[in-house]
């Protein structure tokens, strides 16, 4: 008995999709909505990255869609549809099958297929070989949506073929089964521990993203734990892994490994930069371990993990601007919040985190204080969350100030010389001492009284 789609779900298809099987259907082709957004309609969820899959080649689909382009060898037309500022990326596929995957990344070679099962037998997972006709017939040859019941992520077929033709495939089981709360099935889960060593063939960028929708999930510390048990995270994040069974002492009551799970687990940052930054901001211990018991230190790991999240920034290829994101919430996560620091402590705090960053690093902090069994905050953090944005309303650089080397040239009749900076200088230092204030009605005054050296 063929299975249909619920009015609740048709209800969820866009315009779009009514669209585009009219147009094929018209053309007397066959097309199907196909992959994650048949998953997501099944589970009730909004559904997005929506493609097709079709008998029709390339060049018939762009007569079909004359506005869409098509720049690659796999058989995928996208096009652009929907409102002015509500626009979606649509890809249509042909039909096709695969042979030889050497890179264990891509097929070495691409055919044309003839039907949607042999399309859909090259997929993944069993949730992900799904299909939804324009007569709005559910195809499900292998079961998917059993697992989606059974709440698991099925390999489609032998899970060896399809691990070697793609070896990301891997660590996307992991992220599916965090982002949609499922359990990787044993079978599938035990083909992945014993080709876990594929995952070098994956270049860094690809194994980032993956990571990244990880991190950005709801169990990202789920998913991490998975990534160590199946062997993957040797091939991410082997610094990670030394922190395995690394005793702290003192206010901490669990190891490294276990401290920096949960530091991840409590971070209020959705960010998925600042969520491997928390991961990551004692990866410096282990190397910098001294002592047994409450005797044991970790002096300058900050130092040290700021090194090593520099080579871990380096293999995920991360941009120079994350990069340093990165390297900086571990390089200063050990921040003191001291109520008798001066005012000046705090600036060099700010000058060193940078201001853009400061959001990022406090959050950072709460994972790292959730995450070592204290409470959320302290009197202490939140007296210096105070202080920071009062300093923080005192100028930074000469810059800041409300005069600039003009009014200093105009009010004392100088000409541009080196005297124009050290008079700035000058003031601004009174600023930041407090002696004056930074107003410019103030400030102007201020010049009048200096003597300018003849």
């Amino acid at each position: 008995m063929k299975q249909l789609l619920t009015k609740a779900q048709t209800e969820k298809l866009p315009p779009e999709v009514w669209e585009i099987f009219r147009k094929f259907k018209k053309e007397g082709l066959e097309i199907y909505l196909v992959g994650g957004a048949v998953r997501d309609l099944l589970l009730g969820k909004e559904i997005y990255d929506l493609d097709f899959a079709t008998i029709a080649h390339p060049e018939e689909i762009q007569k079909i869609l004359p506005d869409s382009f098509y720049d690659n060898v796999f058989g995928t037309v996208a096009l652009t549809m929907g409102e002015p500022k509500n626009k979606e990326k649509y890809e249509i596929t042909t039909f096709r099958s695969e042979r030889g995957y050497s890179d264990k990344r891509r097929p070495d070679k691409v055919f044309w297929g003839n039907s949607l099962e042999e399309d859909l037998k090259r997929r993944d997972f069993t949730v992900n070989a799904m299909a939804v006709s324009p007569q709005l017939e559910l195809v499900d040859p292998f079961l998917g949506q059993e697992d989606l019941k059974k709440r698991i992520i099925r390999a489609v077929g032998n899970p060896d073929k399809r691990f070697s033709e793609d070896a990301l495939r891997m660590m996307r089981a992991v992220r599916l089964a965090v982002q949609l709360g499922f359990t990787i099935e044993p079978k599938t889960f035990a083909t992945i521990q014993k080709n876990e060593a594929l995952l070098k063939y994956i270049s860094g960028e690809r194994i980032r993203d993956e990571l990244f929708k990880i991190l950005a999930s709801d169990y990202p510390n789920e998913g991490i734990t998975l990534l160590l048990t199946s062997g993957l995270l040797r091939y991410i994040l082997p610094e990670l892994i030394a922190g395995y069974d690394v005793a702290q002492a003192k206010h901490h009551i669990y190891d490294v490994w276990t401290h920096s799970l949960l530091s991840l687990k409590n971070v209020p940052s959705q960010d998925p930069l600042v969520r491997l930054a928390t991961l990551i901001h004692d990866i410096g211990k282990p190397a910098t371990a001294k002592g047994e018991g409450e005797a044991r230190t970790f002096y300058n790991h900050e130092v040290v993990g700021a090194k090593l999240a520099k080579k871990i920034a380096e293999r995920l290829r991360l941009s120079k601007r994350d990069g340093e994101r990165l390297t900086t919430l571990v390089r200063r996560h050990q921040f003191s919040v001291d109520e008798r620091q001066t005012d000046s402590a705090i600036r060099r705090f700010l000058r060193h985190v940078g201001k853009e960053n400061l959001e990022d690093m406090l959050a950072l902090r709460t994972g790292d204080r959730l995450g070592g069994g204290a409470r959320e905050t302290s009197w202490r953090l939140e007296k210096f969350k105070e202080r920071l944005i009062e300093v923080q309303k005192q100028p930074f650089s000469v810059t800041d100030l409300k005069i600039n080397g003009n009014d200093v040239m105009e009010t004392l009749n100088l000409k541009p010389s080196p005297e124009v900076g050290q008079i700035l200088n000058q003031i601004f230092k009174e600023v930041v001492e407090k002696k004056i204030e930074n107003e410019r009605k103030t400030l102007l005054n201020r010049l009048k009284e200096t003597k300018p050296s003849l």
